[in-house]
């Protein structure tokens, strides 16, 4: 078992490194949020994952495998975050406030990591192989609003939601928590 010295902690390398496809993944994600997906190779992930090249080519052997790997990060962590924000909500909740502020938070919290996301969603429409991990996302917003509503009013919230959140990041001045939180009420109530 060889062991590397780095920042004065041993970290374990080869076969006993159980943890290296998963950091050069998170590494991905981190060289897509500095240069764009343009800027995604092997090398700049294998510097940030602080690991040889071959590793990242021997884990990943195309960028596509690479960004493959990072959507899949990504969408995991989002329905991950989804779920704990969905298990913290109380019952009797506005709904409708409950999902402006959530809008809102993928700009005050992380609009770095927001960017990110959608660079990889995006990557979809031209990469056909990364469809799934970007469904899975949608999918899963769709059950989590419909569980709130009603199948088709969560295929709306869910759609509204996508693009409020891009909207959020982009828009100067960009929509605020009332209008958000407007536009949200209508759909799950009507007019």
């Amino acid at each position: 078992m060889a062991k590397i010295e780095e920042n004065g902690r041993k970290r374990l390398r080869g076969p006993n490194d159980p943890d290296r496809r998963a950091r050069i993944a998170r590494a991905a994600i981190a060289v897509v949020a500095e240069r764009g997906i343009d800027g995604l190779t092997h090398r700049a992930v294998a510097k940030v994952a602080d690991v040889p090249l071959g590793s990242t080519t021997y884990h990943f052997a195309t960028l596509d495998d690479l960004l493959e790997v990072a959507l899949n990060e990504a969408a995991d962590n989002n329905v991950r975050q989804l779920r704990e924000w969905e298990k913290g909500l109380d019952p009797d909740a506005d709904f409708a406030v409950e999902l402006a502020a959530l809008v809102m938070s993928y700009l005050e919290d992380a609009s770095r990591h927001t960017i990110v996301e959608y660079d990889l969603y995006v990557a979809a429409l031209h990469r056909p192989r990364l469809r799934p991990a970007s469904a899975a996302w949608d999918n899963a917003l769709i059950q989590f609003f419909g569980s709130r509503t009603d199948p088709l009013t969560g295929r709306v919230l869910a759609a509204m939601f996508c693009g409020l959140v891009m909207q959020v990041v982009l828009a100067d001045p960009s929509p605020t928590h009332a209008e958000i939180e407007a536009l949200f009420r209508r759909a799950i109530e009507g007019p």
